[in-house]
């Protein structure tokens, strides 16, 4: 029971990682409380939570309004009595396009959502994290900062300035007893790959040949499950990752290894 007695505050839940995230924090003993823009998915992350065994509340939230981030925040307080933990998976991707065709207006528009964004939930835990004597943020990024995939760049630019604003948090919060990483996911094994997956294969792509593209670039030659990259987030939300901060670590099975 990694989370025995945290509270838990999770941003951007949907049907993937978020989803997922949620039903395992709760598992390892946390109560979470969950935000996104889908308050009907979030009713039934809930009810999946609660059928569970778990504790669980949700609110919709939408992380480009301050007052929003704020209202769950205090929601989590007024409901569990305090707030441990961060995690901000909150995104939009923009454009699928290269830097060379995205449309440079709407850049804006993805760093709202994930990068500041994810500072006005850090920021609203601030007050409660303190009073409860420290506690733990992470911020969900991707491999696509380090190692450039077609199409993704707006959103690896987001998630690059995410991963600057995680070294200035650590350094800032870290004070108060607050500490704060990165976690550069890769391929992720849920519902929205194997849908990826599913349609390549509706287009006439054969399923072992589109598998084959992804996991011969990854060293464990599998796509990482979407449970184990969940855990990989409690492991830091909890009190196993107390001296580490300011990191951003690969959660990808080896396919981008950090010097």
């Amino acid at each position: 029971m990694l989370l025995a007695d945290k509270v838990i505050v999770i941003s951007g839940v949907g049907p993937g990682l978020g989803r997922t995230l949620a039903l395992e924090a709760a598992a390892a003993g946390a109560k979470v409380v969950l935000g996104a823009r889908n308050q009907e998915f979030l009713a039934s992350v809930v009810s999946d939570v609660e059928a569970s065994g778990g504790a669980a509340l949700a609110q919709k939230t939408d992380v480009t309004c301050k007052e929003q981030c704020q209202a769950l925040v205090t929601l989590a307080v007024e409901t569990f009595g305090k707030v441990d933990g961060l995690v901000n998976s909150a995104y939009v991707h923009g454009d699928w396009a290269g830097m060379d065709a995205a449309d440079s207006e709407k850049f804006g528009d993805v760093f709202d959502v994930v990068c500041q964004g994810a500072i006005r939930m850090a920021q609203a835990c601030l007050d409660p994290m303190r009073a409860a004597g420290g506690g733990s943020i992470v911020n969900i990024s991707t491999l696509s900062t380090v190692k450039p995939f077609s199409g993704e760049a707006m959103y690896a630019a987001a998630k690059g300035a995410l991963n600057a604003a995680t070294r200035h948090m650590a350094n800032d919060f870290g004070p108060m007893g607050i500490r704060v990483n990165a976690l550069r996911m890769g391929w992720i094994g849920g519902a929205p790959v194997y849908g990826y997956i599913d349609q390549q294969v509706a287009a006439g792509a054969d399923r072992e040949v589109v598998m084959a593209s992804i996991t011969d670039r990854i060293p464990l030659r599998e796509i990482p499950p979407e449970v184990d990259c969940a855990r990989a987030v409690i492991m830091f939300l909890s009190d196993y990752s107390r001296v580490v901060s300011g990191a951003s670590v690969d959660v990808n099975g080896g396919e981008y290894m950090a010097p």
